[in-house]
C-alpha cells in the first residue's frame, strides 16, 4: 500500500467553532435576506488578528475591532442573531 503525501494548505484559518441548529437557522434567514457575516484575516495585524465584515444587500461594513480566532466566530453568530432577533420582531 502506498502512502499519500498532500502539501500543507497555504492561508490562515480562524479554526472550528462550535454552532447549533439555532445559529444554523439564523444563518440561513439572515442569508436568504441578504445579510451575510463573514471572518477574514487581518493581514497587517499579528498572525490571530481577524476581523468580522457584514455585507447587507452588497454594503460591505467591517467591525473595527479585531479578534482571535475563536471569538471572531462568536461575534459572528451574535451579528447573525441580532439581525435574526431584530428583523423578526419588527415583522410580527
Amino acid at each position: 500500500m502506498r502512502k499519500r503525501y498532500f502539501k500543507a494548505a497555504k492561508g490562515r484559518s480562524a479554526g472550528i467553532h462550535p454552532y447549533t441548529p439555532e445559529d444554523l437557522k439564523r444563518v440561513n434567514w439572515c442569508v436568504e435576506k441578504g445579510i451575510r457575516v463573514a471572518v477574514v484575516p487581518k493581514w497587517d495585524g499579528i498572525p490571530d488578528d481577524w476581523q468580522v465584515e457584514i455585507s447587507i444587500n452588497g454594503r460591505t461594513h467591517a467591525d473595527p475591532k479585531t479578534y482571535n480566532g475563536y471569538d471572531a466566530q462568536t461575534k459572528m453568530y451574535e451579528y447573525y442573531k441580532y439581525y435574526y432577533d431584530k428583523n423578526v420582531q419588527e415583522s410580527k
